[in-house]
């Protein structure tokens, strides 16, 4: 049986996180279990109290090749820098100025979901490839690679 990944994201609003990092990564928010027409739905059926609906959310790749993205609400805020960071591949196979006008674009769409610009790294060949940093939302840094 081969292992499969799920990235944890503490936050404070599953919902809205999911919901941005589905349009983020063009993944979708995970579909209720079968028999069920509503997360709502389900979560009624399980005994989880009304207040408690919103305490998780996930989405997934809809081609099933990339790893699910947890969320769940827990009562402290965010304090320092990420450890672990995602890198959205928002241009690949583009080099200098295609490069960063891509990326620029994605960074755009972006910022008009809840992300906030943190910094733009120019290209600096041989190793550098020039990226962008952003925050989602919740202040959770990603960059536009």
């Amino acid at each position: 049986m081969g292992l499969t990944v799920q990235f944890t994201v503490d936050c404070a609003d599953p919902p809205r996180l999911a919901a941005f990092w589905a349009e983020a990564l063009d993944y979708r928010v995970q579909e209720p279990p079968e028999g069920f027409e509503s997360w709502e739905q389900a979560l009624t059926a399980m005994g989880v109290p009304p207040e408690r609906h919103h305490d998780a959310s996930a989405v997934v790749d809809p081609e099933g090749a990339g790893p699910r993205l947890f969320f769940q609400r827990v009562p402290e805020s965010k304090r320092v820098k990420n450890r672990v960071h995602l890198d959205v591949r928002a241009a690949p196979g583009l080099t200098g100025e295609a490069r960063m006008a891509a990326l620029e674009a994605a960074a755009d769409r972006l910022v008009a979901r809840g992300a906030t610009r943190i910094a733009r790294h120019e290209p600096a060949p041989p190793l550098g490839a020039g990226h962008l940093v952003l925050a989602d939302p919740e202040g959770n840094e990603f960059c536009l690679d």
